[in-house]
């Protein structure tokens, strides 16, 4: 019984492989996505699952950690020991978070939810409708505008990654470490003249 499908290459085949149970919970969830989706936005296969994307047409940066990948909207997933629901849409929108977990709640509906990822077991366990208005409400452009903005507030320089940079990164931080570790801070001493 396959549970999690292999990297399938379109969602009529990531669909077919999955049990009859979780093809038809996967299908009820996409359907209620499709249904309130901004047309901007494509479904797509990405990362292993059914993903809905900011295409590079619409976004030509791409996403940040990785600018080849259009920007990821929300996607759903069959994984191992539960159904999954991934709404990057609201991950950068913390009112947006709120206002989905509210819902969820407010619903009677058990929520098992990280930052922006919704686990389920069967469809009873999801509040379509819950799903259904949050994805409608978040635009394209909504959702661009509060992507960018939290780039805009982290700390970090987004940096485009490949392992080469990755390990030299690493090795430059380590060896940082290792020459101040142990030091301590002294007030700089004025020059002599």
């Amino acid at each position: 019984m396959i549970t999690k499908p292999p990297k399938l290459a379109t969602v009529a085949k990531y669909l077919a492989a999955l049990p009859k149970d979780r093809r038809d919970a996967m299908q009820a969830v996409r359907k209620v996505i499709r249904a309130n989706l901004d047309p901007k936005l494509k479904e797509v296969i990405q990362y292993g699952a059914i993903g809905y994307v900011v295409p590079h047409s619409v976004y030509p940066a791409g996403y940040h950690c990785d600018p080849k990948q259009p920007l990821p909207f929300a996607g759903i997933a069959s994984q191992k020991n539960h159904m999954s629901i991934h709404l990057f849409c609201i991950y950068t929108a913390e009112d947006e978070q709120r206002r989905f977990r509210d819902a969820w709640v407010k619903s009677g509906k058990r929520l098992d939810m990280g930052k922006s990822c919704a686990r389920f077991r069967k469809i009873e366990d999801v509040p379509l409708d819950v799903v259904g208005k949050t994805v409608k409400r978040i635009t394209a452009k909504k959702f661009i505008a509060a992507y960018e903005a939290a780039l805009g507030e982290s700390s970090r320089p987004v940096r485009k990654k490949t392992s080469k940079n990755k390990a030299t990164t690493r090795k430059a931080a380590t060896r940082t470490v290792g020459r101040t570790a142990g030091k301590k801070k002294t007030a700089a001493r004025p020059k002599r003249g």
